[in-house]
């Protein structure tokens, strides 16, 4: 690590009086700041970018990726198959970026991965710019280090997952926020509300749970009188609505004839897919709240819920090592500070990023169930307030008195959650004697050392103790790297939980690490047959649900009716509609599955189709699926 600032470059008392002034700009960058933000963002891109070729993409979102890809009404849509005849159970906005890449690419693994690498890259420094501003480069280079190596955030930046880009569009939000607040000019506040939605684009009413907080900040610290304040968060909280809700308008207003089906609704609206099915359906008993289909929340079955859900033994290790830390540095960093005016910018960070980090706490807690890798939209803030936290303690050290001991309290209390974490799989067990070592040695010379004089001293034992406390999250996050412990690609977790998970899915069904440019031998045997007996039918296929059609879209890009939709209830077609789709030739396959739930449309294919023999497309075994013939001379 280079030479650590002074307090004066660190953001403490004297530090801050520059950022404190309207309008001020943050101080030039030390000669040490750009070569170790630049050394961070080469780890960050090694990380998330090694081996990219054999990422975990997620088998349903990367078959909509190659499908948008190749087609501007499924790209704009967000359709499933080509002919864009089913959405996506999401908005298709976090999506863009990837289809883009396959695109430009072509239909690869790393293609479909690359952008969420960038976004991912991005989010380390621009949280970086941010922090800096707001507590000093000390404090930046911190939270980047922390971000950087948070588990969470490796492997699902090695995912073709919308939780990426939702995390990047809002830190790019607070730090529109944080600039709104300091320089009073309301561009900035504006711009927090365009960055709000379009996170809502990516993970639809996720990004709103910054918006409280958000307008707490700006209302407490802001200059100007409480009246103008709240106008312009009002003005602000409207382009954030409108820039939210504006694909979905788009989707409502256009004729259903001329746009797919809406997965996961039973109305085909597009509101009830955004605040029925990935809303109320989630944080309520009834999951066919405002037109959503049943058994709509996947998540439910994933347990990790309840009040203790961030340090349990599958979510802690992803994301809660710097935890006690970030509410420590809250805590103090509110009361602290408690006494300077309502426009401390110091402050109003720590109200910040504890807000975000409080709000998501809470909603995780009272929902249905989480994947671990939804916690990664709390690893900005917890970086940043380490960062925060240890700047502040830091500056209060080097000023003396009482409070000089909170310094390498907090390194030794972060060291030792950090055992606690791990102790239970001793997953790399050196580091974890390394990292008590270090923080022993670091916090041992920072109590001893009395003498303001010694700098020296002062500066070896701070980078130990912060070596200390980064290095057992950088092996669980380096662990992702091994395809074993990066977990499943439907629920990518790092280290020993991320083995249990890949494992436990591998059991469970058929689901393995799969790839646009690695279809499977009897995938393929299947698409070729479909494609010799192919005389000009609209769809080459029609499958029930998308767990048979994803494993062909993945491997070629070609028109498929998803019936039923992601989870197979979505009342789409109906069985007269299919009946008119293949009496009309515009469909002749069907692909039925028992895993599936059973619906009018896949009842009329049992009872008008005819079951081809597995052998005849190649098949030694039917296993759990049976591909119908629904030709009518039959």
């Amino acid at each position: 690590m280079a030479t650590l600032p002074t307090a004066q470059t660190t953001g403490a008392r004297s530090g801050h009086r520059a950022a404190r002034r309207r309008g001020s700009r943050p101080e030039a960058p030390a000669a040490w700041e750009r070569p170790a933000l630049a050394a961070v963002l080469v780890v960050a891109a090694l990380l998330y970018g090694w081996g990219l070729g054999h990422a975990a993409i997620h088998p349903y979102y990367s078959a909509a990726i190659r499908s948008m890809a190749a087609s501007w009404r499924a790209f704009f849509f967000g359709g499933l198959d080509p002919s864009g005849s089913i959405t996506l159970d999401k908005l298709p906005g976090a999506f863009w970026p990837e289809a883009v890449s396959v695109w430009i690419f072509g239909p690869s693994t790393w293609a479909a991965a690359l952008p969420q690498v960038i976004e991912g890259v991005l989010t380390v420094w621009l949280l970086h710019r941010i922090v800096r501003a707001w507590a000093g480069p000390f404090a930046a280079l911190v939270a980047a280090l922390a971000l950087t190596f948070t588990p969470v955030t490796v492997v699902l930046n090695r995912a073709t997952i919308p939780d990426t880009a939702l995390t990047l569009l809002l830190v790019a939000a607070a730090g529109a926020l944080q600039k709104a607040v300091r320089s009073g000019q309301l561009l900035p506040l504006i711009t927090c509300g365009v960055w709000v939605g379009l996170a809502f684009q990516a993970k639809m009413l996720q990004a709103w749970l910054v918006l409280p907080v958000f307008a707490l900040v700006y209302q407490l610290a802001a200059s100007g009188t409480p009246l103008r304040r709240v106008l312009r968060l009002l003005l602000s909280g409207a382009v954030a609505l409108a820039v939210s809700c504006s694909w979905a308008l788009l989707a409502w207003v256009t004729p259903a004839a001329d746009r797919p089906y809406v997965d996961g609704t039973s109305n085909n609206n597009p509101f009830s897919l955004v605040f029925g099915y990935n809303g109320l359906s989630r944080f309520s008993d009834d999951d066919t709240a405002l037109g959503a289909v049943s058994g709509t929340a996947a998540s439910r079955t994933s347990g990790n819920t309840g009040w203790g859900m961030l340090v349990n033994h599958t979510v802690g290790p992803q994301i809660a090592w710097f935890l006690p830390l970030a509410v420590l540095a809250t805590v103090l960093g509110l009361l602290w500070r408690a006494r300077e005016p309502r426009t401390d910018l110091l402050r109003a960070g720590f109200l910040l990023w504890g807000g975000w980090l409080a709000v998501h706490a809470v909603v995780f807690s009272v929902s249905n169930g989480n994947h671990p890798y939804y916690t990664a939209v709390l690893a900005p803030a917890v970086a940043a307030l380490a960062g925060g936290g240890l700047a502040l303690f830091r500056s209060e050290y080097e000023a003396g008195g009482r409070r000089r001991v909170w310094l390498p309290s907090a390194i030794v209390l972060t060291v030792v959650w950090a055992v606690v974490l791990d102790v239970p799989t001793l997953f790399v067990s050196w580091l974890l004697l390394l990292a008590v070592g270090l923080a022993g040695c670091g916090a041992l010379g920072l109590w001893t050392n009395e003498s303001r004089a010694s700098q020296v001293m002062v500066q070896g034992s701070l980078a130990a103790g912060i070596a200390a406390t980064l290095l057992l999250p950088a092996g669980w996050a380096v662990s992702a790297l091994d395809p074993l412990y990066a977990g499943a690609s439907t629920s990518p977790t790092a280290g020993p939980v991320g083995k249990v998970y890949r494992n436990a899915v591998h059991h469970r069904s058929a689901l393995r690490r799969v790839g646009l440019d690695r279809p499977s031998a009897r995938d393929t045997a299947l698409l070729d047959y479909l494609t010799a007996h192919h005389h000009g039918e609209k769809y080459l296929l029609a499958t029930q649900a998308a767990y048979p059609a994803e494993r062909l879209l993945r491997a070629r890009s070609q028109p498929m009716l998803v019936m039923g939709g992601f989870t197979g209830k979505t009342p789409f077609p109906t069985a007269d509609e299919l009946g008119t789709l293949i009496t009309t030739h515009q469909l002749r396959y069907v692909l039925l599955t028992p895993l599936r739930p059973t619906t009018p449309a896949t009842t009329w294919v049992k009872s008008h189709c005819t079951r081809i023999h597995s052998k005849a497309y190649g098949w030694r075994t039917r296993g759990s699926l049976s591909l119908y013939d629904c030709h009518p001379g039959n």
